[in-house]
């Protein structure tokens, strides 16, 4: 992507790529460090952009990574403001022509492998990552985020085939958003619908939510692995690609340090690191009910 944004953007060239996660490494403490050893910070400034690979916004993902970034900034450069690391965020996505252009041609792709007679009657079964619903009840953005993303999607396609949104990954004993995608693959089955596309819309890329939980798990426990196929992950598309490199330069020219909708804390939030790191990333003055 960066090699892309060097030609499309030169002004703002060299861009160099940084990878954070938050529960595996390379964590973010990581990342930092090597900001800072590569001549980042340390009264030495520079610009960084943190861009988020989940395109629609929770605060158990993007809101969560954000607020270890804010940690740690705050922990190796201190509240100085000369001299430090200028972040801005690209905290979402969900609805970019981009994105929704590589999950329509990857639909269509795999809708081609059903004969014709029966290509209209596919059910498309788009599967996110599931929220705990007391995350949800304290006003979490993603499931209308995702939400956007899925009737995109359909618009793109015009609306050629009936579908649902579900849920997958649900753990413990507490309530969980639903439905599950499992249990949806099942009872459609039972109801006679073999005919189903999973569509990962959430996720970008190829992880074990994909390769285990959807392939072995949903589609090989349905007994009917011919007629239950999953859509391509987006990974190296060149079209999603593309969409990066738009969002970036888009987000480099526009000046904002991020979304409006960035600032605003849900409204039963009780975090008060939540409602630090918007103050720090949004600006005092875009950060709302803080």
């Amino acid at each position: 992507m960066c090699k892309v944004l060097d030609k499309v953007s030169p002004e703002t060239a060299p861009h160099k790529p940084y990878v954070a996660f938050r529960y595996a490494n390379p964590l973010t403490e990581e990342m930092y460090h090597k900001l800072l050893a590569d001549g980042f910070g340390n009264g030495k400034g520079g610009r960084a952009v943190a861009f988020t690979q989940y395109p629609q916004y929770s605060c158990s993902t993007t809101g969560s990574s954000l607020n270890e970034l804010w940690k740690w900034r705050l922990r190796l450069e201190g509240k100085a403001e000369s001299g430090t690391i200028k972040w801005s965020v690209i905290d979402r996505w969900p609805a970019h022509p981009g994105l929704i252009e590589t999950f329509a041609s990857n639909i269509e792709k795999t809708l081609a492998e059903y004969p014709e007679d029966r290509r209209s009657q596919v059910v498309l079964l788009f599967s996110a990552h599931s929220l705990p619903m007391s995350v949800v009840n304290r006003g979490d953005p993603y499931p209308a985020e995702v939400a956007a993303t899925v009737y995109a999607v359909m618009q793109r396609l015009k609306f050629s085939n009936p579908y649902r949104l579900c849920w997958q990954s649900q753990v413990g004993p507490s309530a969980w958003l639903g439905p599950q995608t499992q249990t949806s693959v099942e009872e459609y089955i039972k109801k006679g619908q073999k005919d189903l596309v999973l569509i990962p819309i959430a996720f970008t890329s190829d992880h074990i939510e994909t390769l285990y939980e959807l392939d072995k798990e949903v589609i090989g426990e349905s007994g009917h692995e011919d007629t239950v196929k999953r859509v391509e992950s987006l990974n190296g598309n060149p079209i999603f690609i593309e969409a990066l490199v738009d969002i970036a330069k888009s987000h480099l020219d526009g000046g904002v340090a991020c979304s409006y909708q960035m600032g605003l804390r849900c409204p039963g939030c009780k975090s008060e690191r939540c409602a630090e790191s918007k103050k720090f990333f949004a600006g005092p003055e875009n950060a709302f009910a803080v």
